[in-house]
């Protein structure tokens, strides 16, 4: 089963097998939602900056894994609310039984799936089109985020069509996504070089990115295949 849910700005593709699971996600984004709003009632700062932030403080679970993946890359913690609530999302349908559950935050996915999955990449106006890879079955939960200088209303300081990143820790993943993103400039050589950014970085398992006519990859990235990525599945406003 599939269904599209909006709330505010927090706009999510669900999949799971049962509505009962959908339902679970649906409530569990209402409730961080409704915690990281409050949080930045309190410090409006939080929302704004671009640069790492302070972990001293009892933050609510949402805000504090937003921080320590911003913090990781050197990033404000907005670069991880996507990712952040799907991860809850996610984690909050595999505690009540989920053996399949997706949640799709525009393009920030957090994911466990008991059967292989195949994601498409939408790279924009690149011409490396329909290429998706095999999200092999497993009984983990982890995260595909995705950040674009050319798709998508997410600030991004650099030109990749599409930065992806996979990591167990889908928090990290979206940081990361954005991190590699900002790298990006144009061409081959910049392709090669944006990937100095995640390196190093612990948690980080592999990673894809796609600018204009070139594509590189670094890490352990899944099984490349063509797919059918039709915009119109897209999760989006």
């Amino acid at each position: 089963m599939k269904e599209h849910f909006r709330l505010k700005e927090t706009i999510v593709t669900i999949q799971a097998d049962t509505p009962s699971y959908i339902e679970v996600a649906r409530e569990s984004i209402k409730v961080h939602r409704r915690e990281l709003e409050s949080y930045i009632v309190s410090d409006p700062f939080f929302q704004s900056t671009l640069e790492p932030y302070d972990m001293d403080g009892d933050f609510p679970e949402v805000v504090r894994r937003m921080i320590e993946a911003g913090n990781a890359m050197g990033i404000g913690p907005m670069s991880a609310v996507a990712g952040t609530i799907s991860a809850l999302a996610v984690e909050a349908m595999a505690d009540a039984g989920a053996t399949f559950a997706i949640v799709d935050n525009g393009g920030d996915i957090a994911i466990i799936n008991d059967r292989p999955v195949v994601m498409g990449i939408y790279a924009g106006n690149s011409p490396l089109k329909n290429i998706g890879f095999v999200m092999e079955s497993r009984d983990s939960i982890t995260g595909v985020c995705t950040s674009s200088g050319s798709v998508g209303p997410s600030i991004s300081f650099g030109m990749a069509d599409a930065a992806v990143i996979f990591s167990d820790n889908v928090s990290l993943a979206d940081s990361a996504a954005t991190a590699l993103g900002n790298a990006t400039d144009i061409g081959k050589d910049a392709v090669e070089r944006s990937f100095d950014v995640v390196k190093d970085v612990p948690g980080i398992k592999g990673a894809i990115v796609i600018q204009g006519e070139y594509m590189g990859f670094w890490g352990d990235v899944p099984e490349l295949k063509r797919a059918d990525v039709r915009y119109e599945c897209i999760t989006k406003g």
